[in-house]
């Protein structure tokens, strides 16, 4: 099940003129992020994070670049501020994003571009990282959603603090757990014979039959790899239950957006105090050691994108 991020996504509208009657006094400056935004409404509000308004914020968004090598610049709405940037509206409307979404090599710029700045503001202030492509139509849409918002968000930064992601993905690799086996198998074939008798013929097998007796084995040890994976990641849930403060599965990831060999059959982010990864480190050492064609990897820690959303009520999310 997809769960919502903060900051609902507004989608762009055509650009569009906004009049103004004589006798109303012109807007705020702080409404208007730039004077190309104010000359040429087709730029539109990029969202990257959201904290506490302060100077960790203000001082770290003017050394940032956000996406089209675009300055960021804070938007501050009391308690609250949110780090943004401009992006061209037709890139970043519903039809813009669906052609972007659909280029992987612009999807990658994106995100990399997008987790950069996460991490960077990460670095010096607790922050709710926005999802990919939340936009709004300006700098005065942004501060009204902040107002909206702004309890939630409060709340969401208050459980945040002192925490971190750090992701645990368990990969199920048949191939390297037939691997290590076959030394055993031929060890224990060779020491089948009495010592002293003649070799089996070669002819003693069927190629047929051979065939069928390795197809055998390849199920079996695909079947036993997957078995050992799953163990090993429920493992990890009960290691580490002391030290988390919470924990979200993910979609084990396929393709291109796996790492190494494998296949990823769990794929789990987990709250941890910063001052506790690494016990939660030390709970996980050497889990999948000994089990052939399982391997477990550490990511992080990160800014906590799984966690930017409220708890669900009744349980963990």
């Amino acid at each position: 099940m997809t769960r919502p991020t903060p900051g609902a996504e507004e989608t762009a509208a055509a650009p569009r003129t906004l009049g103004r009657p004589a006798d109303q006094p012109p807007e705020q400056p702080s409404d208007r992020p730039s004077e190309q935004q104010e000359s040429d409404r087709s730029w539109i509000s990029y969202v990257y994070a959201i904290g506490r308004t302060g100077p960790a914020l203000d001082a770290s968004a003017p050394l940032l670049t956000g996406l089209r090598d675009g300055p960021l610049r804070t938007v501050t709405s009391g308690r609250l501020t949110a780090l943004v940037s401009s992006v061209p509206a037709d890139a970043f409307s519903a039809e813009g994003m669906k052609a972007q979404l659909e280029d992987l090599t612009e999807l990658e710029r994106i995100a990399r571009t997008h987790h950069a700045v996460v991490e960077a503001a990460h670095a010096g202030a607790v922050v709710l990282p926005m999802r990919l492509a939340t936009v709004y139509l300006d700098d005065a849409r942004v501060r009204s959603m902040l107002d909206e918002r702004g309890t939630e968000f409060d709340a969401l930064l208050s459980r945040l603090e002192g925490h971190a992601e750090v992701g645990v993905k368990v990969y199920a690799d048949a191939r390297a757990a037939a691997a290590a086996e076959a030394p055993a198998a031929a060890a224990g074939a060779s020491g089948s014979a009495a010592p002293g008798s003649p070799a089996p013929a070669a002819s003693a097998v069927s190629p047929g039959r051979a065939y069928l007796q390795q197809r055998r084995a390849q199920r079996r040890t695909h079947r036993d790899a997957y078995r050992a994976a799953g163990a090993v990641a429920a493992d990890v849930r009960v290691r580490v239950a002391d030290v988390a403060r919470d924990m979200v599965a993910h979609r084990p990831q396929q393709g291109e957006l796996a790492s190494g060999t494998g296949e990823n059959i769990a794929n789990e982010a987990y709250l941890v105090p910063t001052d506790r990864i690494g016990e939660f480190h030390r709970a996980l050492k050497g889990l999948a050691d000994g089990v052939p064609g399982v391997r477990v990897e550490i990511t992080g820690p990160w800014a906590p994108y799984s966690f930017a959303t409220p708890p669900a009520e009744g349980g963990n999310p």
